[in-house]
């Protein structure tokens, strides 16, 4: 039986994309399943954990996609030490006693939402001149990126973590031995790290974020825990862990572990074609009058997806097809 679908990894520390997806290629030749092609959809730095999508077979198809949506981080930043990589794993480039408090914190994160400006680590995998910027680094050449526009759909404090936007001053001030911080007359909260998860879309770099919020408070950073817990439509609790992709390649069930093709398509409409029109968009013909708004949609026969297609003007045009068994009869 050919694999086609998705397996939703929960990525250990200390592995990398590239390194998870030779796991899921040993599992299924394990399992005694045909090859397929099996890539991911979006890297995750071998320092961060947490989701990352591992497309097969026709899936693969859509990595490209996966690769554009929007991803959910929750992460910890450090105050006191700027890294030359932004993270754990560097080396301290700048250092600063200052620590700020959790109300200024609190009041800096509204001004990184939305639409903002970000340079890129220098440890990064952009190319400068054809190179990768973390070679050149490496090599302790002089890296410089441009700055490029990116959006913070949301950020806000981990859960646990006190959000002082969200009390009301009275809340500290009426009770006994907690200070207002309001109050300029109370002592301050000083942190020494937070614990933050932002929606970010592609492109965006968590340890620039929070290498920008850390300057914004007079400070330095750098970003000491990093877990993935959504991409695209994938989230944590669809997750599983390299012990159970193991145990489930040993009983040869894999496939249980797999979601389908189309879950990587959540937010899409289906388009349900008959037999004949399936055959017609497999083979990349146009299907003219259709009474369907303009939009993407997942093209199905007998709920099997066909194709992506866009349609406009009541003509579809196939962006991407499928080769599922059973597709057309």
């Amino acid at each position: 039986m050919a694999l086609n679908g998705w397996l939703i990894l929960d990525k250990p520390r200390g592995l990398g994309s590239t390194q998870a997806v030779g796991k899921v290629k040993r599992a299924i030749r394990e399992s005694g399943l045909p090859k397929a092609k099996v890539g991911h959809g979006g890297t995750l730095d071998p320092l961060a954990e947490g989701v990352l999508p591992i497309a097969l077979g026709e899936a693969t198809k859509l990595a490209g996609r996966m690769l554009d949506s929007d991803k959910t981080y929750e992460f910890t930043l450090q105050f006191g030490e700027e890294t030359d990589t932004l993270d754990a794993e560097g080396s301290v480039v700048r250092r600063s006693d200052r620590r700020p408090p959790m109300a200024a914190i609190s009041a800096v994160l509204e001004h990184f939402t939305g639409e903002i400006a970000q340079v890129p680590p220098k440890y990064s995998a952009l190319k400068v001149d054809g190179k990768r910027a973390y070679d050149l680094a490496r090599k302790g050449e002089e890296v410089e990126l441009a700055t490029r526009k990116v959006t913070v759909h949301s950020l806000g404090f981990a859960s646990g973590e006190r959000d002082f936007n969200e009390i009301e001053p009275s809340a500290f001030a009426t009770t006994a031995g907690r200070p207002d911080p309001y109050d300029p007359s109370a002592p301050l909260e000083l942190a020494e790290a937070v614990t933050l998860v932002a929606s970010v879309s592609k492109g965006t770099y968590i340890r620039s974020l929070a290498r920008d919020i850390a300057h914004a408070l007079g400070t330095v950073g750098h970003v000491t825990y990093l877990r993935r817990t959504k991409a695209g439509p994938f989230t944590e609790r669809q997750a599983i862990s390299l012990d159970i992709l193991d145990e489930n390649a040993k009983r040869a069930s894999l496939e249980d572990l797999l979601l389908p093709l189309e879950a990587g398509l959540d937010g899409i409409p289906a388009l349900s074609l008959d037999p004949e029109d399936a055959q017609a968009v497999r083979q990349g013909r146009v299907l003219s009058g259709m009474p369907q708004s303009d939009g993407l949609y997942c093209a199905t026969h007998a709920d099997v997806p066909v194709a992506l297609v866009e349609l406009e003007g009541g003509t579809t045009r196939v962006v991407r097809g499928f080769n599922l068994p059973d597709t057309a009869e």
